[in-house]
């Protein structure tokens, strides 16, 4: 059964279809089974299929994992209620690998107690939630990186005056083979500030200058291959269009070569790694919306990142191998927030990548 959509008088020169195409916000016509009678442009990019495709199919079929969201259509023509659902998860069955969060009203039409359609609005709030999460992660860093800060400082100062207390009782020692000893304390505490510099970050601020994105993951790749295991495939995938960008050179490569070598470790004797680059227009970081941001990926097929590290995965000394120094994620990320960036990860069995986000400065 078609469904006739009517406007005003005042809009009646346009056509409806073309209205409701317009809009950025998803909407689908349900029948009583549920099966698709109408979805607009928006609806038909959320659920990854064309009017066509989806037309007299049961809405379940191309959206997995949507019980709860057909319990509440179902509820809706039964009942007449109108429904509201924030932060759906939405997946569909063109793209299982992506997610979409939507927030969902569901209407009931054509009946004061039971409707014979229904009406679904489907709002993409993923960027609002990446914002969000983005907004989050950014605070929470900032935190950790001050209370890190401080404590470096405390532990410097006893270990300066341990070093130098080591050097003086050097001076008086007669014998050689008690020197061996204080030069293990002096070696020690080197390695002790050494490790406490890195926990605080980067100790000079970035100095960029116009550079090739591409130059710098050429450069990765030539480290990598050098370190590679026989078994471990590494794959350039790099987008031509990628223009020149205000970068640190030096810490932009410490930064892209500890997640390359973090993803190396993870497949362990053999995978495969990926260095991608893409440019991406109108991403917000934080609270800045960048009209240009350069994005380089290092996608790896190892087992992912543990469920438990997820939310801290950023933090200093925070590893999920027995002798990892948890280091290298948290320099990488305080590397690339130096730059008004920011890293962010997904992560599944098969499939993590890392993804570094770099505002490209306008030209003058």
């Amino acid at each position: 059964m078609a469904v006739e959509l009517s406007f005003p008088s005042a809009l009646s020169h346009f056509d409806s279809t073309e209205l409701l195409d317009a809009l950025s916000t998803g909407i689908v016509i349900l029948d009583r089974q549920l099966c698709a009678v109408y979805a607009n442009v928006a609806a038909q990019d959320l659920i990854g299929l064309s009017l066509n495709q989806a037309r007299g199919r049961p809405f379940g079929d191309f959206l997995p994992d949507s019980c709860s969201l057909i319990l509440s259509l179902r509820r809706a023509l039964e009942t007449g209620e109108c429904l509201a659902e924030r932060e759906f998860h939405l997946k569909s069955a063109a793209n299982l690998r992506e997610t979409r969060i939507v927030d969902v009203t569901i209407t009931s039409l054509e009946g004061q107690v039971t409707g014979t359609h229904v009406l679904l609005e489907m709002a993409d709030a993923t960027q609002r939630q990446r914002i969000t999460r983005e907004n989050d992660l950014l605070a929470r860093l900032e935190s950790s990186r001050l209370m890190v800060r401080q404590l470096a400082h405390e532990i410097k100062n006893p270990l300066g005056g341990l070093r130098g207390a080591a050097q003086l009782l050097d001076r008086e020692l007669q014998k050689d083979n008690l020197k061996e000893y204080t030069n293990v304390i002096i070696s020690e505490a080197d390695r002790l500030t050494s490790l406490v510099d890195s926990m605080a970050g980067p100790s000079r601020p970035a100095e960029k200058s116009s550079t090739n994105v591409h130059e710098l993951c050429e450069h990765v790749y030539r480290l990598l291959r050098g370190e590679a295991r026989s078994g471990v495939l590494i794959e350039r995938d790099y987008d031509p269009s990628l223009p020149l960008a205000l970068l640190d050179r030096n810490q932009i490569i410490q930064a892209l070569l500890n997640i390359a070598r973090n993803a190396m470790q993870a497949i362990g004797e053999r995978g495969r790694i990926i260095l991608r680059t893409r440019v991406a227009s109108g991403i917000s970081i934080g609270t800045i919306r960048h009209r240009l941001v350069a994005s380089i990926q290092v996608e790896d097929n190892g087992p992912g990142v543990l469920p438990e590290l997820r939310t801290s995965i950023f933090y200093p000394l925070v590893t999920g191998r027995p002798n990892g120094t948890g280091l290298g994620l948290a320099v990488s990320q305080a590397l690339v927030t130096g730059h008004g960036g920011l890293v962010e990860f997904e992560s599944e069995p098969g499939r993590t990548v890392f993804t570094l986000l770099l505002p490209i400065a306008e030209p003058p």
